[in-house]
């Protein structure tokens, strides 16, 4: 079973997949681990320079 790979307070750099704005892409903060869904970690982050917050998979996540 996979487990998280990012912590709550890892900064991370979020960089979407098809059909998001890519306009979101940037430095974003996990401000919550959330349930895997069909085996993909997934993950509440909080955006560095606007505050806005969203749910994203773990594989739309990186540390750059």
């Amino acid at each position: 079973m996979p487990q998280h790979k990012f912590r709550v307070g890892h900064a991370v750099f979020f960089s979407p997949g098809r059909g998001v704005d890519h306009r979101s892409k940037g430095h974003y903060t996990i401000v919550r681990l959330l349930p895997i869904e069909r085996d993909v970690p997934q993950y509440r982050v909080k955006h560095n320079a606007d505050g806005q917050e969203r749910l994203v998979p773990e594989g739309e996540l990186g540390t750059r």
